[in-house]
């Protein structure tokens, strides 16, 4: 069995608490430890505390198979990436020119760019350029200090696009070619209406489709939004999908008020993701629900709008998470540039920010008693950063803050 020994860190941060999301006053607590400590015995966290209690409870941490030395460094939980589209093909690059040039989203993809101009390539993909592709990003956000990120389909449109892209998802999790980052796969057939066919032919495909996906998948998404998949579609595919025995999650009240919160919360979704134009009501929903509301600040950026309003979340008791987006259009492996996004654009303090990419995105996936806190019994995904401070996420802009990265207690990046 591998034994694994961090300790002297400056600040241990390991969110300790609840296995369960935070919200209010709750999603700022961190719990601060100076010259922390963690011991793992396999992929599990023994003990994380001061440096001289974990060893007082395990002296022979000190010979442990793997010593790390983090003098003048933080040490926080391995960072969760609760909504992203790993997998793709193509490149839309001339679409960011065509933004900065005045272009909506709207317009970009009726001209055929857009979700469709990825649905194009990645049909032509094979498994293996899309799993190239994928570890690619993966190597990218793991060395930014992601342990564990959802990974969505969505570039298919047909059932053989979806299966294939939900199958490069289960190789990179599994077997030779498995990756360290731990993938959450998340069926997401309808998420573009392609030119010729229309909101009901997909969704009546994405229903029939649903049972024989599903044993790829652990949650079902729908691009809720008014023009694409409006409520009555949306919910016939989150509802095939819950029949199905997955977990829902939708992205809603991206570009205009729908209503598509109330749909997740009336669904008991896990969680609502985008969320830029969210009413009262809908976030009353939410509180009762017990659902995360997933803020996603790449978004907005790229699009050049406006963000979601944290506070009023936090506020109103919901847990917020975050998250990169990452896919062609948000093209962000970073969840350290989220937590900087989230501070200075959706005003949220550094702390809530932090709990927003670990025990609360965590939660957003259903991986609370699994990850996003260091605390005895949970996986030992750890980041180590190159400075005293967890605030070093957002202090240190522009670059990668992470000095070593840690999953199921080895040292992976």
């Amino acid at each position: 069995m591998h034994t694994l020994f961090v300790r002297n860190a400056a600040q241990l941060v390991t969110v300790a608490g609840p296995d369960a999301p935070r919200a209010g006053a709750a999603q700022g607590h961190l719990d601060l430890v100076e010259d922390g400590a963690v011991y793992a015995e396999g992929e599990r966290i023994a003990a994380a505390g001061k440096t001289s209690d974990v060893l007082a409870k395990f002296p022979h941490a000190k010979d442990a198979q793997t010593v790390i030395d983090a003098s003048g460094r933080a040490v926080v939980p391995g960072l969760v990436d609760c909504h992203a589209h790993p997998v793709f093909a193509g490149d839309r690059s001339d679409e960011y020119a065509m933004r900065l040039g005045g272009k909506s989203y709207r317009e970009i993809l009726a001209a055929g760019g857009g979700i469709l101009k990825s649905v194009a390539h990645t049909r032509k993909a094979s498994h293996d350029e899309l799993l190239a592709g994928l570890e690619n990003r993966l190597d990218r956000a793991l060395a930014l200090g992601t342990t564990t990120m959802e990974a969505k389909s969505g570039y298919g449109l047909d059932e053989a696009t979806e299966r294939k892209m939900l199958e490069v998802i289960r190789a990179a999790n599994e077997g030779p070619q498995r990756h360290a980052i731990d993938l959450v796969p998340t069926l997401l057939f309808a998420h573009a209406v392609p030119v010729g066919s229309s909101a009901k032919a997909i969704a009546d495909a994405a229903v029939e489709a649903t049972p024989r996906l599903a044993p790829l998948a652990e949650f079902v998404d729908v691009f809720c939004e008014k023009g694409i998949f409006e409520l009555d579609d949306s919910r016939r595919v989150l509802e095939a999908g819950k029949k199905a025995g997955l977990g829902v999650k939708a992205h809603v009240d991206e570009m205009c008020l729908l209503g598509g919160a109330k749909l997740a919360a009336e669904l008991g979704a896990v969680s609502a993701d985008h969320l830029l134009y969210t009413d009262d009501a809908s976030i009353a929903a939410m509180k009762r629900s017990g659902a995360v509301a997933v803020l996603l600040p790449g978004t907005p950026f790229v699009l050049r709008a406006a963000y979601s309003d944290a506070r009023r979340w936090i506020a109103a008791d919901v847990p917020v998470a975050c998250a990169t987006d990452l896919n062609p259009n948000c093209f962000c492996e970073s969840l350290p540039f989220v937590f900087t996004l989230s501070v200075y654009e959706m005003k949220m303090t550094p702390a809530e920010a932090l709990v927003a990419i670990t025990i609360n995105a965590a939660a957003a996936i259903r991986r609370e008693k699994e990850i996003g806190s260091l605390v005895p019994g949970k996986l030992a995904d750890i980041a180590i950063l190159d400075g005293p401070s967890y605030l070093h996420l957002g202090y240190h802009l522009a670059g990668n803050p992470v000095w070593k990265v840690i999953k199921r207690g080895r040292v992976v990046a």
